[in-house]
């Protein structure tokens, strides 16, 4: 059986749901982010509710079948390819990395995405790298430049204005306010 779940986004998500499962007595045969392999073949109603209840508590959400699940399948490989890849290509075709993870055409995954979230697969993307960036400066161990090249951006000048578009505040700012308590998000919210 296959579980689709909202808002793993990261190793330690991973490891979370992993042990709310066994917890609850539930055989998992693979934990990916926002996927679930369980040795049962089905779970009845009440133990859903109890996983999902679980699950809750912890800030993750069993999706159900169909759209939602797309969605998050989008979301997670957007995450996982700016958050856990060493660099990004300075010209990464998302497009075709998404369609080709999720075999739908884009077009449609695209629709889908806009009409469910609100915003473009492009916004996104745009408001994960800026979150990616916001960590980056946070920790202070990258230099501007070297946050660009790692992101894929194509110059400091490209990330600034992209940066300030969406935060309101240049890099040098953002990094030089040190009270960014508040202004990083968890990228499940963003």
């Amino acid at each position: 059986m296959e579980l689709y779940i909202k808002n793993m986004v990261c190793n330690r998500c991973i490891t979370a749901v992993q042990n709310e499962l066994l917890k609850l007595d539930l055989h998992p045969i693979d934990v990916q982010m926002g996927i679930v392999k369980l040795e049962e073949e089905k779970l009845d109603e009440e133990k859903l509710l109890i996983l999902n209840k679980h699950l809750n508590a912890l800030g993750f959400e069993l999706l159900d079948k169909g759209k939602s699940r797309v969605i998050e399948q989008i979301k997670n490989l957007i995450i996982e390819k700016i958050f856990h890849t060493e660099f990004l290509e300075q010209k990464v075709n998302w497009s075709g990395f998404i369609a080709d993870k999720i075999f739908h055409e884009y077009g449609y995954l695209s629709s889908l995405f806009s009409s469910v979230e609100g915003i473009t697969i492009e916004q996104y993307i745009i408001r994960q790298k800026i979150e990616r960036v916001k960590e980056l400066l946070f920790y202070d161990e990258l230099n501007l430049s070297e946050i660009a090249n790692k992101l894929g951006y194509s110059s400091i000048a490209h990330l600034s204005a992209q940066f300030k578009k969406v935060t309101g505040q240049t890099p040098s700012q953002f990094k030089n306010s040190r009270s960014m308590d508040g202004q990083r998000r968890s990228i499940d919210k963003v």
